[in-house]
């Protein structure tokens, strides 16, 4: 993994130096928390001027074509996040930026962080290029973190209804742990150390659906062809919705506590 980011960086302020950038690390990877087959490598580049159509062309594809260099290094498909001006990313202007997801790759017009990326870049990132600029950035609120935590909460209630044979499954569970985590004490973890914080405080309605969860997200690999492990998570809709119950709970009394 250290070599994939070192070669991603590296590739990432080639093409970027004429717009002095900064390069970040944050996510599971800064917070000690990435597990391979589970895991994204979460960057931020941040340059002082506007990136370039060259320039975006050029970063656009670059997963695939380090990948095609080192098809060894899997790493390298892991890697998500955004590239764009400082300005731009600092007052939400619309700006060119190089979007790389899950699901592919994009120029886009606008990007920013929600509040818990934002408060892990803070808090924990790594900067892996160029100058210090979080200095910049404003912490995020109580009340953002609280709003994140309440649109995370309607999501889980319109798709984690149903639940399929995957290992996101079980990752219902954990972002429902920190959501609690993030309410009851105003701080961002890890999802592994939220779910171990809930687990300990008996927060979970069913605490071996929660344990199940924890043992898979520490170790994703060794259960990817575990085929009862993906059976359980097919079923765990109904244990996710009443741990989505108590979230709820607590997101009412959180904002009866800041009125």
């Amino acid at each position: 993994m250290r070599r994939a980011i070192q070669n991603m960086t590296a590739n990432i302020a080639g093409i970027l130096e004429d717009s002095r950038p900064s390069v970040y690390l944050y996510g599971s990877a800064a917070m000690e928390d990435f597990r391979p087959g589970w895991s994204d490598l979460d960057i931020l580049a941040l340059t002082q001027v506007q990136i370039t159509p060259e320039q975006a062309g050029k970063l656009l594809f670059l997963r695939q074509e380090m990948l095609e260099k080192e098809p060894e290094n899997l790493y390298y498909r892991s890697f998500e996040g955004g590239m764009l001006d400082l300005p731009s990313f600092l007052g939400g202007r619309l700006s060119r930026v190089v979007y790389w997801g899950t699901r592919g790759q994009r120029v886009m017009n606008a990007y920013s962080l929600d509040s818990f990326c934002l408060t892990e870049l803070l808090e924990a990132g790594v900067l892996l290029h160029g100058p210090k600029i979080r200095g910049q950035l404003a912490k995020p609120r109580f009340e953002d973190l609280r709003a994140d935590v309440a649109a995370h909460l309607r999501t889980i209630r319109q798709h984690g209804g149903e639940t399929g044979r995957s290992f996101y499954t079980f990752g219902w569970l954990l972002d429902i742990a920190r959501g609690l985590y993030t309410l009851k004490t105003g701080r961002v973890a890890s999802k592994t150390a939220a779910g171990e914080w809930a687990l300990k405080n008996r927060l979970c309605p069913d605490a071996d659906a929660l344990e199940t969860a924890l043992k898979v997200r520490r170790e994703p690999l060794l259960y990817q062809n575990d085929s009862a492990v993906f059976d359980y998570a097919g079923t765990l809709a109904p244990k996710i919705q009443e741990f989505a119950d108590i979230l709820e709970k607590e997101l009412r009394l959180s904002g009866e506590a800041t009125e």
